[in-house]
C-alpha cells in the first residue's frame, strides 16, 4: 500500500557528501522545503569517527554496502570487494579522509568537451567556498567554508625516509597538493578536527539539523524517480515498511553516487534500452550511457619488508602496542589511532612523455595481504601506486527492477593495452625509488608483487595478481552533450525536466586525485545552478518586463 508524504521544493537522494552540502544550501532560504532520503543509517558506529577504523568500516555491513565486482579477466579473474559507504555522510564516513582536488588541467578537459563553467578557474572559488583550511584563507585555501582540512598528527620514520628516497629519485618534496599541479611528494592533508574524522555529516548536515525547512529520513530505499507529463515529480521509496511518494515541487536531485544514480535511473526507465526492456522495465527515456563510462582508479600494491623500524604492523600486533595506541589517543587525539590509511603521497610522471603527473603514491607505514585482513607480522611498509588517467571503461547495470537484488559492477580493470603499459612503468619506478639510499638503512626487501618478476609481460601479469580498487568509481551520469552523456553542463538529466544528479557519476574523465573533495565541489556547483534557475525564474515571474531588482 502506498501513501503519499507532503510534498517539498527539493528532494534530494542519497546523504554522501554531495547530498549533505546540497541539503545545507537548498535549506538556507527557509521558505523552500527540503528533503533529504538516505538508505543508511545513522554515522553512529564509534570507528567511523577514530580515523584509524577504517579498518573495521569497509566491510562491515553496518557501514558498508558491501558491493562486490563481477569477475575481472584484467586481475586473474578475481573479483573484487568494492565499499560504499550505508550512512550519513556516505563513503566520506569510511573513507581515507584525504583532501585532494586533483589537477587543473583535469577540469579545463571537463570545459573544453563542451562543459562550459567547469574549468579550474570557474571551480576553484568553489573548492575554497566550502573549505576551512588550518593554514587560513589562501589564494588557494577557503577559511570559511565547513570542510575542515588539517595536517596529519603523528609521523613515521620509514615514510621520511621515503620522501627522502623520492627527493633522490627527481621527485620535488611539496607541502600542498592542492594549487592545481600535484606533482611532487609530500604528506597529505586530511578531513580531520583534532584527531577526529571530520565527515560530510558533521560538516554540512548536522549544525543546520534544526532548520524547520530541513527534513531528513535514513533507512529509505529510493526504488525510482515517478514522471508527470515529462517532468520529475515524485520519489518512489521504501520507508518503514512501506511504500511512500516523495514529492517535489521544484526539483529531484540524484547524489546517489557512481552506483546509486545509474541504478535509480535505470529502474525509473531512463538507459539503455535492451537493458531496460530485458528487465522489464517501461523505456521513459533512452539514455544509453547510463551506467556506461564508469571509472576507478587500480592501485598497485607493492610492499616492503623492512628491518631497523618500527611499523604499525609491529605495534597493532602487540598487547602493549594497542595499550599505546588507545592512550595516546585519549590523552591527545594523536598517534597511530589519528592515521589516515595513507600518510604520505606522491605525484609522478610514469614517463617524460606524460603532460602531467599520471601517478599517484599512498605510502602506508603498514601491510595486510587484503582490506578486512589482519596486518602483518613483520615490519612492512606499502607502497600503493595507481595510474591517475586509466583508459579502460567498465559499467554499472541494475540486475532486476527489484531494489534487493545488487547491481552489476564491471570497471573492466586493465582492458586497455595502455593501462598495461602504465602498470609496468609503475612497478619499475616504485622499485627505482626504493633502491636509492635514504631508504638502504631499513634493507627494504620486495614481498609483493616479487623481484623475481622483471619483464614486461611478467609486470603486466603482476598488476593484475595485486591491483585493487582505491574505492573512487566515477562517471557513470557522464555530463556533456554527445550521444552517450546523460546530464548537460547544468547537471540536468538530458530528455527530462526536475531532475539532476549531483555527484561524482558525473565526471567526464576521473579526476587526477582522489575524489571526495571533488565530489563536494560538485555539489557547491550544483547549488550554485539550482539557486540561479530558481532566482531566474522568480525574476520572470514577478518582474515587470524591462524592469529590473535594482533600485535606482
Amino acid at each position: 500500500m502506498s501513501s503519499a508524504l507532503r510534498t517539498y521544493d527539493y528532494v534530494i537522494v542519497g546523504a554522501g557528501p554531495a547530498g549533505c552540502l546540497l541539503a545545507n544550501r537548498l535549506s538556507a532560504d527557509p521558505t523552500q522545503q527540503v528533503l533529504l532520503l538516505e538508505a543508511g543509517g545513522q554515522d553512529n558506529y564509534p570507528w567511523i569517527h577514530i580515523p584509524v577504523g577504517y579498518l573495521f568500516c569497509i566491510g562491515n555491513p553496518r557501514t558498508d554496502w558491501c558491493y562486490k565486482t563481477e569477475a575481472q579477466p584484467g586481475l586473474q579473474g578475481r573479483a573484487l570487494s568494492y565499499p560504499r559507504g550505508k550512512v550519513l555522510g556516505g563513503s566520506s564516513s569510511i573513507n581515507g579522509m584525504i583532501y585532494m582536488r586533483g589537477q587543473a588541467g583535469d577540469y579545463d578537459r571537463w570545459a573544453a568537451q563542451g562543459n562550459p563553467g567547469w574549468a579550474w578557474k570557474d571551480v576553484l572559488p568553489l573548492f575554497k567556498r566550502s573549505e576551512l583550511h588550518f593554514a587560513g584563507g589562501t589564494d588557494w585555501h577557503g577559511s570559511e567554508g565547513e570542510w575542515r582540512v588539517e595536517r596529519q598528527r603523528y609521523a613515521w620514520p620509514i615514510l621520511d625516509a621515503f620522501r627522502e628516497a623520492a627527493a633522490q629519485y627527481g621527485i620535488a618534496s611539496v607541502d600542498d597538493f592542492n594549487t592545481g599541479s600535484n606533482e611532487g611528494c609530500g604528506y597529505f592533508q586530511v578531513n580531520q578536527r583534532s584527531g577526529i574524522r571530520w565527515n560530510a555529516t558533521k560538516a554540512f548536515l548536522r549544525p543546520v539539523l534544526k532548520r524547520p525547512n530541513l527534513t531528513v529520513l535514513t533507512g529509505v530505499d529510493a526504488q525510482r524517480v515517478v514522471f508527470e507529463n515529462g517532468r520529475a515529480a515524485a520519489v518512489n521509496g521504501r520507508w518503514q515498511d512501506r511504500d511512500e511518494l516523495f514529492r517535489a515541487r521544484r526539483e529531484i536531485i540524484l547524489c546517489a553516487g557512481a552506483i546509486g544514480s545509474p541504478a535509480i535511473l535505470q529502474r525509473s526507465g531512463i538507459g539503455p534500452r535492451p537493458l531496460l526492456e530485458r528487465l522489464g522495465i517501461p523505456v521513459l527515456h533512452e539514455l544509453p550511457g547510463v551506467g556506461g563510462n564508469l571509472q576507478d582508479h587500480l592501485q598497485l600494491r607493492l610492499i616492503y619488508q623492512v628491518s631497523n623500524t618500527r611499523t604499525l604492523n609491529q605495534v597493532a600486533n602487540s598487547p602493549w602496542g594497542k595499550m599505546g595506541m588507545g592512550l595516546r589517543y585519549l590523552y591527545d587525539r594523536s598517534g597511530p589511532l589519528a592515521m589516515a590509511p595513507s600518510q604520505l603521497g606522491a605525484f609522478v610522471k610514469s614517463d617524460p612523455e606524460q603532460p602531467s603527473a599520471n601517478l599517484q603514491y599512498h605510502v602506508q607505514p603498514l601491510s595486510l595481504e587484503r582490506f578486512g585482513e589482519p596486518l602483518h607480522r613483520f615490519a612492512a611498509f606499502t607502497a600503493s601506486v595507481c595510474n591517475l588517467r586509466p583508459m579502460s571503461r567498465g559499467r554499472v547495470d541494475i540486475a532486476s527492477k527489484e531494489l534487493a537484488q545488487a547491481p552489476v559492477i564491471d570497471p573492466n580493470y586493465l582492458s586497455h593495452p595502455q593501462d598495461l603499459k602504465v602498470a609496468a612503468q609503475a612497478i619499475r619506478l616504485t622499485r627505482t625509488i626504493v633502491s636509492s639510499a635514504a631508504l638502504r638503512p631499513f634493507a627494504p626487501q620486495e614481498y609483493l608483487p616479487g623481484p623475481e618478476l622483471q619483464t614486461e609481460e611478467q609486470l603486466q601479469e603482476a598488476a593484475g595478481k595485486i591491483g585493487t580498487t582505491i574505492f573512487h568509481p566515477v562517471g557513470t551520469c557522464r555530463m556533456g552533450n554527445g550521444a552517450d552523456d546523460v546530464v548537460d553542463a547544468a547537471l540536468r538529466v538530458h530528455g527530462v525536466q526536475g531532475l539532476r544528479v549531483a555527484d561524482a557519476s558525473i565526471m567526464p574523465q576521473i579526476v587526477s586525485g582522489n575524489t571526495c573533495s571533488p565530489t563536494v565541489m560538485i555539489a557547491e556547483k550544483a547549488a550554485q545552478l539550482i539557486l540561479a534557475e530558481r532566482d531566474a525564474l522568480l525574476r520572470s515571474q514577478f518582474i515587470p518586463e524591462g524592469e529590473s531588482l535594482t533600485t535606482p
